[in-house]
């Protein structure tokens, strides 16, 4: 009983994706009602039941936006895989503290930026404006779409259904 299933609010909002026995106890146990099947079926001894795509739950659930984890693989995708200092466009690169750490500056998004191993080693640890440094643009955390949290399900022709319930329209 393998399969993913696509969980909505009440208000239809995507929260999230469950594996097919946890949705199965959320519609067994009246938490959720089925919106759209998959093409599978799932048979036991006595019965055979036609596994879920999208499920709705029945209450609304308040939580917070989802943020992206900070690591050195997603700073590299906010700033393009491109140094923030020279403009270099390389995959060989290293993540730079804008406010060296030993001056008090965190682990944050806003002080990570992507540099290529020559600047960063230029940069060492000195400030901007002690190492004559400019950034195209100030670092910022970037913020997590429906898009990219659910996209790489979309791949799978199964997960067809979805596109209608992320607003991402036919595939």
């Amino acid at each position: 009983m393998d399969g993913i299933v696509l969980v909505l609010n009440q208000n239809y909002e995507p929260l999230n994706v469950t594996n097919l026995p946890r949705a199965f106890r959320l519609v067994f146990g009246e938490k959720a009602e089925v919106i759209e099947y998959d093409h599978q079926v799932i048979r036991t001894p006595r019965t055979e039941f036609r596994a879920p795509s999208v499920i709705r739950l029945q209450h609304q659930v308040r939580r917070p936006g989802p943020r992206i984890k900070l690591s050195r693989r997603e700073v590299f995708v906010r700033d393009d895989y491109t140094c923030q200092y020279c403009g270099k466009q390389s995959h060989d690169l290293t993540l730079d503290h804008v406010v060296p750490r030993h001056r008090g500056g965190g682990h944050t998004w806003e002080n990570l930026v992507t540099a290529c191993k020559v600047c960063n080693h230029r940069k060492g640890g000195k400030t901007l404006e002690e190492a004559r440094y400019r950034l195209p643009r100030a670092p910022f955390e970037p913020r997590n779409d429906v898009y990219s949290l659910f996209a790489p399900y979309l791949a799978d022709e199964r997960n067809g259904a979805w596109r209608s319930y992320l607003f991402l329209g036919p595939g």
